[in-house]
């Protein structure tokens, strides 16, 4: 859970984790939609699905016994990767091996002025190779949490708390801003000193000094590190989403729920109904697209004017920037669903946020109750496209 994840929102998910799932053989017999529900709303959904997978296999294959080693980790159970292995093995089972995290990666770099692109091969295995050289023999995973914790507390990404670092002694980025300190200070008194680079290792193309279109920015000081390579453009994308209504048996609004396939984005989620988009499709044009989506789930014709605009609705994923175009349909009488269509339900509000279910359809679901709700008040004109 605290892959790509802090601390702070993790500590929720993982007690109602544990107290329902309080061990492998629990977690082994639970069903995806029951790990999935759990996890909704923590993102990077694939984590939760690995981590039922690497339950299942130590139970069926393992004979219950987790692999003690990070090589045998890695190696033996989905979703278990170099990260995960070392602080595994070292926290639970006292291997002396080190980790690598985003918050390594910030103090390692600051301590030894590593200033090419902190994701880079070159620089990672670096850093791995600094990490299990520094681990403490006697106590690993105490030492790697305290290296994880002082970068996530004391090394942070911006405004450091350099003079309360328990290492600074140590730290070649501190050394240089002391230097330049130093430096201002003599050029005061009339006594300049040239500063030397210490950041540069005199090697011509060493693979973890910064480059020479990058220099130091005495503004920066230690935020000169980690230096990482310019953030991919994300992909954009649009997609249309209905909210289907209709009055269940004892008068409660149900909303109609589809589940994603079991690979990819949001795999084996549930979600409105909802249809990719091509760039550029013109509103009269998504309306039609959309009600021959939705026909196919009704059974029955979808007139594209009968679909009522909500608005648009941007949920950030970590490589994709998504706009929901929203609209809702009110359905009247029985509704039969193809059964050779994906899986299908009917919920209401309240078994809708108790399903396994995206942050962002949460978010769709809210856009449509926050019209209807300004639609029923007083003076308060229908929306338009």
């Amino acid at each position: 859970m605290l892959q790509q994840t802090q601390v702070a929102t993790v500590i929720d998910y993982y007690n109602r984790w544990m107290q329902k799932w309080p061990t492998l053989q629990a977690l082994a017999q639970a069903s995806l939609e029951e790990v999935n529900e759990l996890w909704a709303g923590l993102g990077y959904y694939s984590r939760g699905k690995r981590l039922q997978e690497a339950a299942r296999k130590v139970v069926s294959e393992l004979a219950g016994q987790m692999p003690r080693t990070a090589e045998d980790l890695q190696k033996l159970l989905p979703g278990v990767g170099r990260y995960t292995a070392g602080a595994i093995a070292s926290i639970s089972y006292g291997q002396a091996t080190g980790v690598v995290d985003g918050n390594v990666i910030r103090v390692l770099c600051r301590l030894r002025c590593i200033g090419a692109d902190s994701s880079s091969p070159a620089v990672i295995d670096r850093l791995w190779d600094m990490a299990n050289a520094l681990v403490d023999r006697i106590r690993p995973g105490d030492f790697n949490q305290a290296l994880m914790e002082l970068g996530a507390t004391v090394c942070v990404p911006k405004a450091p708390l350099c003079r309360e670092c328990p290492v600074k002694q140590h730290c070649r980025a501190w050394r240089r801003v002391e230097k330049e300190l130093a430096f201002a200070s003599q050029k005061l008194f009339g006594k300049p000193t040239p500063v030397p680079d210490v950041e540069d290792c005199g090697v011509g193309g060493c693979p973890l000094c910064p480059p020479a279109t990058e220099p130091w920015d005495s503004s920066l000081g230690v935020t000169n590190f980690p230096r990482k390579a310019a953030k991919k453009q994300s992909r954009v994308a649009r997609t249309a989403t209905c909210v289907l209504e209709r009055r269940g048996c004892h008068g409660a609004l149900e909303y109609l729920i589809v589940q994603r396939p079991s690979s990819g984005l949001l795999a084996g989620l549930w979600e409105f109904p909802s249809l990719p988009l091509d760039q550029g499709l013109q509103e009269q044009k998504q309306r039609e697209v959309l009600a021959d989506h939705l026909r196919a789930w009704t059974g029955r014709p979808v007139v594209a004017g009968g679909l009522r605009f909500i608005g648009e609705v941007v949920h950030i994923f970590s490589h994709i920037h998504q706009t929901y175009v929203v609209y809702s349909l009110p359905l009247d009488g029985d509704v039969t669903l193809d059964p050779a269509l994906s899986p299908t339900r009917w919920v209401t509000e309240e078994e809708f946020h108790a399903s396994a279910v995206s942050t962002a359809m949460k978010k769709v679901l809210k856009a449509c109750e926050k019209q209807r709700g300004e639609e029923s008040s007083p003076g308060k004109a229908p929306t338009s496209p």
